[in-house]
């Protein structure tokens, strides 16, 4: 495969479906950057006013950019599928930079992750960019069908998406499966 579109989240990212907070993947372009969504569901708001946590929105802009993008380069390079990349790996932050959050979003609001990729050696990758409060009802495969680098690096969407956070080096690092059975 060229690139994550047409790829489940499932099939790809280790994270059990209530720790799973993406949906799909509408833009990808390999050691560029990402577009994916992730509506948030009754669970994920649970004990927390019905609001979608700041913590979570990072969580899954992460998992979205550094976890899903590192994951597809790696498997490229040891010409191996997600499922025998995780019986060796297992993806961990390694630090998070500044984070300003302009909104919130709440169960049931789609949102999307724009990820621009800075830094990827030796399973460590580094992402700057956005999360969108995506408008009702529109396609979100559709309208970023036309979506270039260009678009992404000035973050160029139509007015009806909501910025609601800017992120800057996240970054994490696949650790092998051995650090954590000491």
């Amino acid at each position: 495969m060229d690139n994550l579109l047409g790829v489940s989240p499932e099939q790809l990212l280790l994270h059990g479906p209530t720790k799973r907070l993406l949906d799909a993947y509408h833009w990808h372009q390999p050691k560029i950057g990402i577009v994916a969504s992730y509506t948030p569901k009754p669970f994920d708001v649970k004990d927390h006013f019905g609001v979608f946590r700041g913590v979570d929105q990072i969580e899954a802009f992460a998992q979205a950019t550094i976890v899903s993008c590192a994951t597809f380069l790696e498997c490229k390079k040891q010409n191996c599928s997600p499922l025998e990349l995780k019986d060796k790996f297992i993806p961990a932050f390694i630090s998070v930079g500044n984070v300003n959050f302009h909104n919130y979003l709440q169960e049931g609001d789609t949102f999307i992750s724009l990820g621009k990729i800075k830094f990827y050696k030796f399973r460590q990758m580094v992402a700057d960019g956005r999360i969108y409060k995506a408008p009702k009802d529109v396609d979100l495969n559709q309208y970023f069908s036309d979506f270039d680098e260009n678009k992404l690096e000035n973050y160029i969407l139509n007015d009806d998406f909501e910025l609601v956070a800017e992120l800057f080096d996240i970054t994490g690092r696949a650790l092998k499966k051995e650090i954590f059975n000491k």
